[in-house]
């Protein structure tokens, strides 16, 4: 799994993991948002995320 270079908004977590899924980065985004809510370390485990997981490679053509 790799941070998305282009699906990014903060630190393109979500969208690495919507490349990861096949998924649509908003559906993955509004899905944290809302799991967000519920009290837990999900802050916590984005921002482990942000600084462990690697940025894509850069795509060359």
């Amino acid at each position: 799994m790799y941070r998305s270079r282009n699906h990014k908004i903060i630190a393109g977590v979500c969208g690495g993991i919507a490349d990861s899924f096949n998924l649509p980065p908003t559906l993955v985004r509004v899905l944290w948002l809302l799991l967000s809510l519920i009290p837990g370390p999900l802050w916590v485990v984005y921002v482990l995320m942000w600084i462990f997981v690697p940025k894509a490679p850069e795509a060359r053509y």
